[in-house]
């Protein structure tokens, strides 16, 4: 048991596959057919493998809790890569852009048309570089 979770550190996939390899029995008993394992381990690997380990006598109770869980784990490993690869889509650029708001300073000549507010315009573009 004990290197079934070293064999997680690696990733769901690696655990799911694994485990298969020395329990096809349990495999078997929680599923059908070959098709929604192999998709779960593709697409969802933390609810495929949360699934045949709560999985042999039916979801029942607080099991639907750890299958929560593990469909948390993975929607966030798929939002989490799309946030960390955004900087890697062609065409996309962090820009800031700040208005800020100025008045010149008042004269003291009579004759002179008071100052009007001028509108200056300041872009600053920042790329930041990826973190390898």
């Amino acid at each position: 048991m004990c290197l079934f979770f070293i064999i997680l550190l690696f990733g769901p996939r690696l655990g799911l596959l694994s485990w298969w390899l020395v329990s096809p029995a349990r495999f078997n008993i929680v599923f059908e057919t070959w098709i929604w394992p192999f998709i779960g381990l593709v697409f969802l690997p933390w609810t495929t493998l949360m699934y045949v380990a709560v999985g042999t006598n039916g979801v029942v109770g607080f099991d639907w809790v750890w299958l929560g869980l593990a469909l948390l784990a993975d929607i966030a490993s798929y939002s989490t890569s799309g946030y960390s690869n955004r900087d890697k889509i062609p065409g996309y650029s962090k820009t800031t852009t700040t208005t800020t708001t100025t008045t010149a300073a008042p004269t003291e000549s009579a004759t002179e048309v008071p100052a009007k507010p001028v509108e200056t315009t300041v872009t600053e573009s920042t790329t930041e570089e990826s973190k390898g």
